[in-house]
């Protein structure tokens, strides 16, 4: 799956969130790191955050959308979901705050293909990875990724 697959595939749930669901979700993860800085963070998946709300009392609706747009669950407790090769993990926006410090009502609003939706900064970037690194499971299961993409980031803000 190539990364403009993956975002085109982002644009389409991205859209049916906005039209179906009237949320505007946050582009996350590595696909997310990659639309802000422009260079090739080899994103796997596609991870959006949505408001708390739609994995809690909202949850029956987003499940009928994402079944609607042709994804199975496959684990509940990480709300992730699977359509042939890809995979889309989803958490909620109200714990960026507590988790990096990063206020999701500060967040940029982007336009693309009539999909809306916001990313974060490079600094916000930062804030996340830095917490992430901390997590010893998710430092030895992802071999590094969030010390080399700190580095990185680091450099770029650095460079503004």
């Amino acid at each position: 799956m190539s990364k403009k697959d993956l975002y085109e595939e982002f644009l389409r749930v991205a859209g049916t969130f906005n039209q179906e669901l009237g949320i505007t979700p946050v582009l996350y993860g590595s696909l997310g790191l990659q639309r802000v800085t422009g260079l090739d963070f080899s994103p796997q998946d596609i991870d959006l955050l949505v408001p708390v709300v739609y994995l809690e009392e909202k949850w029956e609706e987003l499940l009928r959308i994402m079944e609607k747009l042709g994804y199975k669950m496959t684990d509940l407790h990480e709300h992730e979901f699977r359509k042939e090769k890809i995979k889309i993990g989803i958490a909620y926006m109200e714990d960026l705050l507590p988790f990096a410090g990063v206020n999701f009502n500060l967040l940029a609003f982007t336009e693309d293909s009539g999909a809306h939706y916001y990313t974060l900064t490079v600094s916000d970037y930062i804030n996340v990875y830095s917490q992430s690194w901390k997590d010893g499971y998710r430092r030895t299961k992802n071999s590094g990724k969030d010390e080399k993409k700190l580095k990185i980031l680091h450099s770029l803000l650095n460079e503004e």
